[in-house]
């Protein structure tokens, strides 16, 4: 006969300090014959069990921490918010729905949690303050594991490898480094100019020409670029864009379903495609390498990226593959991001006429018009590099930027933030936040970062760059030294040989409108006219274009 020691008041008892093991433990000694006799025999006090574990898991529920999440809008079963995601221009529905959520808001897409963040608070204390919590990265099968490897440093989880490679970047990329590629970059800045001047129509493709040669001078010690088709820049920029489409929302559904990555090739032709793509990329990036360590067993040891790896590879502790790689995560880093700040300086100038006229007397008055601007003159222009950070500001390239991953369970102003939640900082908001940026933020002023004359610490809300373009603690763009420096020497020369205007048989230019590419936008295209601002100006470049070619 069955005989329970378990009374309606160990129940309670266990209810009240929500430890049921007492009522699991008897409930696991029990034989199936014993469970049936309960049942014909004291039906009563089995309801009470049933009703007493009841209680357990709600008021387990009541006190789960999934219960205060950060407060979002509203989930469909099972997707979740993922449509919501899948809009157009999300970072605006983001900004949208901070007037109803507050300044942190939760989603969920098909189980994973995800938060967004609306202000610099927020994203000062989560990814800065807490970065031990929040520099991981989440898990994405086919751009971080099938068509890199594993190796592509900006999908990296925060660990050896990770550290390792970011180290290798350090080396060349701190601050008190990039001075040694400066020829380089004014070298490029002279060239974009001369095109520009002399090919006002094809004026973004020289400065997507730009841009590439700059990097790939930078990473490997190329010869200077011709064009946008060179055959290397021509396939790493195809490998840019597969790894940005692979890492947008909803692109393949084992990311969803992640059973689906054990699915043989052979069967899936995505998988294929993807392992197809890594074998190729790894064999273009490997022979820019292999060329530059060809160089240096000849005695040309010029500086570069790779010559500083190759150099110091046993200290560094890096693999020829993630050596390989890292190269290529910075070009696809830089590239990119730095044509499309310069196609938002240019929309700016011709926007702004009189922030351009601004910056060009500050030129003459600080270079003259016997020589061009040098990196020697950049302490004593304060409005170009105040030109510079607010192009960074307020025409932001990537909107969201990078996403960061918690790695711990953690609490914030109350609400809940579990482990695995992928946390998406809304540059696009915190760029042009009134409480930060004042009620003008939507204004192109480069003057909000001058005071008397000069860059001033309080200018600097954000952070030492004075903006969000370039990211977040630990995964803070660790190139943005070196994009700076490019940056100013290409707006000081050119500003300082031309004057920029829209084309008078060209459409208005679109203020407000943009191009979403996914990760990145630019502006609607529009067509320019340049000008030399004195009759020497072309001249003296393609003197200098001469002088630094020699040297």
């Amino acid at each position: 006969m069955l005989s329970l020691p378990l009374q309606l008041s160990d129940i309670l008892d266990a209810v009240h300090s929500l430890q049921p093991a007492a009522v699991l433990d008897a409930l696991r000694s029990l034989q199936p014959s014993d469970i049936v006799d309960a049942v014909q025999q004291k039906p009563g006090l089995v309801l009470t069990i049933l009703a007493g574990l009841s209680t357990i898991g709600f008021v387990r529920y009541i006190r789960s921490p999934y219960r205060r999440l950060p407060p979002g809008p509203p989930r469909l079963p099972l997707i979740g918010n993922l449509f919501q995601l899948l809009e157009k221009h999300v970072w605006l529905k983001f900004t949208e729905w901070r007037n109803v959520y507050g300044d942190i808001l939760y989603l969920n897409v098909a189980g994973q949690h995800m938060i967004v963040m609306n202000s610099q608070k927020v994203t000062t204390e989560l990814l800065e303050r807490r970065a031990a919590k929040y520099s991981g990265r989440a898990r994405n099968i086919v751009a971080a594991e099938m068509l890199t490897g594993g190796l592509f440093l900006a999908f990296q989880s925060h660990n050896d490898k990770w550290r390792r490679m970011r180290k290798g970047a350090h080396e060349v990329l701190h601050k008190g480094a990039v001075a040694q590629y400066q020829p380089i970059q004014t070298l490029e800045a002279i060239l974009l100019s001369i095109g520009t001047l002399t090919q006002p129509d094809s004026w973004m493709s020289h400065a997507r020409r730009a841009a590439a040669s700059t990097i790939m001078s930078v990473m490997y010690d190329t010869p200077t670029i011709a064009d946008e088709e060179d055959p290397s820049v021509k396939a790493i920029n195809a490998m840019v864009t597969r790894l940005t489409n692979a890492a947008m929302p909803g692109a393949y559904m084992v990311e969803f379903f992640p059973f689906m990555k054990y699915i043989p090739a052979s069967l899936a032709k995505w998988k294929r495609d993807a392992l197809e793509w890594y074998r190729r990329d790894t064999a273009v990036l490997s022979r820019l390498f292999g060329d530059v360590r060809r160089r240096m067993v000849r005695g040309e040891n010029r500086p570069c990226f790779a010559n500083t790896l190759i150099t110091n590879s046993d200290r560094l502790k890096l693999s020829p593959e993630e050596s390989v790689w890292l190269l290529g995560t910075l070009y696809s880093a830089g590239a990119d991001t730095s044509s499309g700040i310069m196609t938002w300086f240019m929309h700016a100038m011709v926007l702004n006429p009189h922030i351009q006229r601004k910056a060009q007397e500050e030129l003459d008055a600080v270079v003259g018009r016997d020589r061009m601007p040098t990196f020697a003159d950049r302490q004593n222009l304060p409005y170009i590099r105040a030109l510079v950070k607010e192009t960074l500001r307020a025409r932001t390239v990537g909107p969201l930027g990078m996403p960061h991953y918690s790695t711990e369970d953690d609490w914030y102003n109350g609400m809940f933030i579990p482990k695995g939640t992928i946390c998406i900082a809304n540059v696009w908001w915190l760029n042009r936040d009134p409480s930060i940026w004042g009620p003008d933020a939507d204004v192109f002023n480069p003057e909000r970062y001058l005071k008397e004359g000069y860059i001033h610490a309080e200018s600097d809300p954000a952070q030492e760059e004075g903006h969000f373009a370039f990211g977040f603690g630990r995964r803070i763009c660790i190139g943005r030294h070196i994009a700076n420096a490019s940056l100013f020497i290409d707006m000081a020369i050119m500003l300082w040989a031309m004057n920029i205007d829209r084309a008078p048989d060209a459409p208005f230019v679109d203020a407000t409108g943009w191009v979403d590419h996914g990760v990145e936008i630019s502006p609607v295209p529009f067509k320019i006219k340049t000008t030399p601002r004195f009759p020497e100006a072309l001249a003296i470049l393609e003197e200098e274009r001469e002088r630094w070619r020699r040297s």
